[in-house]
Order: structure tokens, then sequence, then C-alpha cells
């Protein structure tokens, strides 16, 4: 799978998908991760990239020219195809639902906005998604950029190297994660739970999911009306609810 991020910094970038999972990934040709300096695409000799708003205000807006220039040079012919996403906080939540979706396709186009936010013509007649990973205020879309790369990417077959690993994920199931323990088995006193210790991997798998919707139902109840639940998870939420955290 290509990515293809158009952004004002990109080199903020580049240690990020040159690392760990994301750079092996790189390296096997399994994704292929490309940066682009909007800058590049300026027509001006200053190569202005942002402009001060119509109607007035504080801040600057990135203008549309050297955006769709931009894209329009990169993505050639797949222009009308690419689903080109706009990082920017009025976007739908990205959720794990979004990055599966975004898995199956081929190449994925990612506007990191800075300043006051893109020219409102960008997200008029040039994204074809608009995505916000957060409700707080970052100072550009970089960072939403490789979040939302990272979460995609995790997805695609090869790049994990158990191909279980990315269904087992805190939201690939709806719940949260259960605990996690490595050794020493007695740290200060602190002990592993037995049952992990104990080689039982049908005691294990079933401990691990109830401790799934334990910490669901006290960290994130609202998960919980979005699965669909076994009968023996509901007798076990039940039985969580009467005895509290």
């Amino acid at each position: 799978m290509r990515f293809d991020v158009f952004s004002l910094f990109p080199e903020v970038m580049q240690e990020y998908v040159q690392t760990s999972i994301l750079g092996r990934a790189r390296q096997a040709d399994l994704i292929d991760v490309r940066l682009h300096n909007i800058r590049d695409y300026a027509a001006d000799k200053h190569r202005t990239t942002d402009d001060v708003p119509f109607g007035g205000g504080g801040g600057m807006v990135m203008k549309p020219e050297p955006i769709f220039s931009a894209l329009e040079a990169v993505l050639g012919e797949d222009l009308n195809s690419v689903r080109i996403v706009l990082l920017t906080p009025q976007g739908r939540p990205f959720k794990q639902s979004v990055a599966k979706d975004y898995s199956k396709q081929k190449r994925l186009a990612l506007i990191c906005g800075r300043y006051e936010g893109v020219d409102e013509r960008v997200r008029q007649h040039l994204a074809t998604d608009e995505v916000s990973v957060g409700d707080y205020v970052l100072t550009g879309g970089e960072i939403p950029a490789l979040l939302v790369i990272d979460a995609t990417a995790r997805l695609l077959p090869g790049v994990l190297g158990d191909e279980l690993a990315a269904t087992q994920d805190t939201y690939a199931r709806g719940l949260l994660e259960h605990a996690h323990y490595t050794r020493p088995a007695d740290f200060r006193g602190w002990l592993v739970p037995e049952i992990l210790r104990s080689g039982d991997h049908a005691r294990i798998e079933a401990w691990r999911h109830e401790d799934s919707l334990r910490r669901t139902l006290h960290r994130r109840p609202d998960l919980l009306r979005a699965i669909e639940l076994s009968d023996e998870d509901r007798v076990f939420l039940e039985k969580l609810n009467h005895k509290g955290p």
C-alpha cells in the first residue's frame, strides 16, 4: 500500500516512518510512504503557501493553489480514484473501523493542515474524506497523518510479525485489551497472576477475555454498546456491575 503525505514540514515525519514496524514494512516493500513538501509546488519565487483570510481575523490560511498543484502532480491519473484525506478537527473521528477501511485501499493521500487551516475549496473540491484524531488542538496535521499511517499499516498482511496480533489489539474486537505481564514473575512482591503461568491455554484465553470485558466496563463502558456480546459475556458483566470496580 502506498501513502502520499502532503505537508509543509515533511521532514518531521521522516524518522518515524523509517523506524520499527513501519521501517521494516517499507524495507520489505509492504508499504510505500512518500512525503511531499507542498512548498515545492508554490508558483511564486518566495514559495508562498499561506495568506491572510478574507474577511479579516487572526492567523493565516493555507492557499489552495500549491495544494491542488501538489496532489495533481503527484497523483496524476489516480487523482480521481485515490482516497484523499484531509486531517482536520472538523472531520469524522478516526477509529479502528476507519483504519480497516483505509487498509483496503491500494493508495491513500493525506493532506496536513497548518495555521488556521486550509482554504475551504480544498475541502470542497479536492478532499474525498476528512478525519479528526481527537477533540484537542494540534499545531499541524503531521502527527495525525502518522497516526493514520501507523494504524492503517499494521492491518496489512505481513506488516506485523504475528498475523493474529492486529486482531487482538485494543479496539480491534471492540474491547480494551487485557493486561500484559512478562518476566520476572515476582517483581517487588507483585506477582503475575497464577493462571498466566499455568500453561493452560484455554483458561488463559478465558481469563484474558474476561479481563478485557472488565477493563472495558470500568474504563470505556460506551464501547460495550457498539459490540455484540454473548450470553456468557452479559452474565459476567452483570456480576461485575453488582460487585463494582
